[in-house]
């Protein structure tokens, strides 16, 4: 097989997550070339997502480049791929997950309890935001947008008080120090697929995805699945106030699947959480059914109705 050419971002956390998985793939004995390609949220950073057409925007460019045969294979983040299947590609590895949990990153060490009512917290999330508002924290809820080192220095530099960020992208950027706490699931559910790559690869070049499927977690695989079956069947799209998590757990009779999930009202006044537990090997029907119970219980009724009145998720 020639040198696989695989498709990344030019952003620093885009690159080092495909750079992760090159390094495993060279490790296996294959060539790897990163070819970098260039998608409308790169070049638009101002622009809240959802007008730009929410977290797809970093994911339909490396789209069409392996779907034109331009990269061989293309690595994101999970939690930003559309719940819609795209017929070209498929996800042919889902690798083992880092860390699910959010973090805060808080001036002077602080913990989310020790920031003062009013303190500004930097978030472009509606989850984060709708979860951390349902807190009573009195916290002062700003929108953020930009590359990690940008939200970082907006704590540095003294214009927030904390930013939220996803612990995953901290970690693989060798920033997990700045980390003042991990939020506890219990609190902040994550987005569904937050920690997890996907490594696509085009429909039909089964040398390739014999090649990257040696890079697949069945855990991860599974917990993701139910994770985004979930939000597939909620019809929320990745920028809706939804958490879900998807754990591996020892049940009586063997692993189980638990699965956890909330739907929130975008200004944090009410949520909804619901659990269920089933087979792993089922993953896609426990998130399914998961949903249709949050639905029969009220959820439609939480989530915003329109596209514009959404905040697309972003924690890299």
């Amino acid at each position: 097989m020639s040198a696989l050419r695989l498709g990344t971002r030019r952003s620093a956390l885009a690159r080092t997550q495909s750079t992760w998985v090159a390094e495993r793939l060279r490790a296996l004995g294959h060539d790897v070339e990163l070819v970098e390609v260039t998608t409308d949220g790169d070049r638009d950073r101002t622009t809240p997502l959802a007008s730009l057409g929410g977290t797809g925007v970093f994911v339909s460019a490396l789209r069409e480049a392996l779907a034109a045969g331009e990269v061989d294979l293309a690595v994101h983040s999970l939690k930003d791929l559309p719940t819609a299947a795209d017929p070209r590609v498929e996800v042919a590895a889902v690798p083992v997950r880092e860390d699910v949990r959010d973090a805060l990153v808080a001036r002077d060490g602080l913990t989310l309890g020790q920031l003062p009512a009013g303190a500004t917290v930097g978030t472009g999330s509606p989850r984060r935001r709708a979860q951390l508002a349902a807190l009573g924290l009195g916290l002062q809820l700003t929108e953020l947008r930009g590359n990690v080192d940008t939200r970082l220095r907006a704590v540095s530099e003294g214009r927030l008080d904390a930013v939220v960020l996803a612990a995953a992208g901290l970690r693989r950027l060798g920033r997990a120090a700045e980390v003042t706490e991990l939020l506890d699931p219990l609190q902040v559910l994550p987005a569904p697929g937050q920690g997890a790559l996907a490594v696509e690869v085009r429909r039909g070049t089964e040398d390739v995805r014999a090649a990257v499927a040696t890079l697949e977690d069945a855990e991860a695989r599974a917990c993701v699945t139910a994770e985004r079956a979930l939000l597939g069947e909620l019809e929320a799209g990745c920028s809706a106030p939804v958490g879900a998590l998807a754990e591996v757990v020892e049940g009586v009779d063997g692993p189980e699947l638990s699965l956890r999930a909330v739907v929130a009202a975008p200004d944090g006044s009410a949520d909804l959480r619901r659990s269920l537990t089933g087979d792993p090997a089922a993953a896609a029907e426990l998130g399914r059914r998961l949903a249709r119970l949050l639905l029969e219980d009220g959820a439609a009724e939480l989530m915003p109705t329109s596209t514009d009145r959404l905040l697309t998720e972003r924690a890299q």
